[in-house]
């Protein structure tokens, strides 16, 4: 014997028209009680709807991206037998015109017989309407927790996916998300990743497929350095504000001092300029020249000025940093940057170079380009990117001029600096490139 149920969608809220995202099960497919049938999704969450018994899948009533709402048919379930709930129900009162077998006068072979006739018949094919089974929530597919487990894995930011489940039929417990999250604090600080980052792996792809290739191993410095950098990406919240230097009157200046700079033993360039006007300018906006705690609750200011230059040598980019630059004259600073820079190309570089620094600038006006997105160099809060300086038409309030125009691009850390200080710290620096004579007060 069996019975039809009808499986409806459960009491989900004031929710309606919700579209079935999955479905678990098929005709014919036999489950147990509790188990997963239809996979739905809110506007809030992933809900699964549990078989009310035990039995086989008979026909599905929906498909993926049908629109269910309270009470719609998903399916009908042929059960083994029908459900407490509505078991009175499905089997009728025995009716007065029902004739009863007369009770034979020598028991039979078998007592089956007299057994079936105690009690009235159930009609094979009897549709049942089963009450809904509570709703199960979950983040994922194939997921089951409680209420109260999902609450606190949300409190702690835990993807239940992700837990394994020690429960009946793997359910999530609470214990679960505690031993889940200890041991992802273990991974992450045995391995310097941070939790709350996860990302699915990269595809592995045999590129040999589509043509010949070659590999080439990392150099050291890019392998050190690719940590860092992806490290800085994901966990800085950056912005990036750009803007113009007008370093016509700079350049002027800097070309007629080359001469006497070089007897000097001292190569003048831009970036000596640009070291002079950055430290100027965190004078001017300190929260520049600061590191956000650990925590992230205090910012820890800065009474020196240490500026990293990024360096292209030929393992890769390193950043060495030119201490106290506010107390040093232009020409010390050039022949400082140029010793630093050789010793950065050959090789010679010693973990006391690349520490200390409180704000970095990386210039590519050597090569090319205009503005870009420089990634902040961690534990700073800014970083400087510097494009090559182009002749453009600017208007003076009477007529354009040709002014040598430099693109600037700041990158700054969004919970230390907002937009308005963005644009108030690279308008300043602008004013103190187009007016070298700032760089002597």
């Amino acid at each position: 014997m069996s019975t039809l149920i009808e499986v409806k969608v459960p009491d989900i809220g004031d929710f309606k028209d919700i579209p079935v995202v999955e479905l678990l099960v098929k005709v014919g497919d036999t489950v147990n009680a509790e188990d997963p049938l239809v996979m739905l999704e809110s506007d809030k969450a992933t809900v699964e709807v549990p078989s009310p018994a035990a039995g086989r899948i008979a026909k599905l009533s929906v498909k993926v991206g049908d629109k269910v709402s309270k009470d719609s048919l998903l399916l009908m379930l042929e059960a083994d037998a029908a459900p407490a709930a509505g078991r009175e129900q499905a089997q009728p009162a025995p009716s007065a015109a029902a004739p009863v077998p007369a009770m034979p006068s020598a028991p039979p072979p078998t007592p089956a017989p007299a057994a079936v006739a105690q009690a009235p018949a159930v009609p094979p094919t009897a549709v049942v309407r089963a009450e809904p089974a509570p709703l199960v929530e979950s983040n994922a597919t194939g997921v089951h927790a409680s209420p109260s487990v999902r609450h606190f894995a949300r409190e702690l930011g835990v993807d239940l996916s992700r837990v394994n489940g020690s429960g009946p039929r793997s359910r999530v417990l609470r214990e679960d998300v505690q031993a889940y999250v200890k041991s992802t604090l273990a991974r992450s600080a045995g391995s310097g990743s941070m939790p709350g980052f996860s990302f699915p792996p990269l595809p592995q792809v045999d590129f040999s497929k589509f043509g010949p290739i070659e590999s080439q191993p990392l150099s050291r410095i890019k392998k050190l350095a690719g940590g860092h950098l992806h490290r800085n990406w994901v966990s800085i919240p950056h912005v990036t504000q750009h803007g113009e230097a007008d370093i016509t009157e700079l350049e002027s200046f800097r070309k007629g001092q080359s001469e006497a700079a070089q007897k000097q033993g001292a190569r003048l360039t831009l970036v000596a300029f640009l070291i002079k006007a950055v430290a100027a300018t965190l004078k001017q906006y300190p929260n520049f020249n600061a590191t956000l705690a650990a925590d992230g609750e205090q910012l820890i200011l800065k009474h020196y000025f240490n500026i990293g230059v990024a360096v292209d040598t030929p393992p890769g980019l390193v950043v060495p940093v030119l201490r106290e630059v506010d107390k040093k004259g232009l020409l010390d600073l050039a022949k400082e940057l140029g010793e630093t820079s050789a010793r950065m190309r050959e090789g010679k570089i010693s973990p006391t170079d690349l520490q200390g620094g409180c704000f970095s600038i990386s210039s590519l006006g050597g090569i090319g380009g205009t503005f870009f997105t420089p990634i902040i160099n961690a534990p700073e809060v800014a970083i400087l990117g510097v494009g090559r300086a182009a002749l453009k038409p600017v208007w003076n309030g009477k007529k354009f001029v040709p002014r040598l125009m430099l693109p600037l691009s700041l990158s700054y850390d969004h919970r230390v600096i907002d937009g308005a200080q963005g644009a108030r710290f690279i308008s300043f620096l602008a004013d103190a490139l187009a007016d070298v004579r700032q760089l002597a007060l």
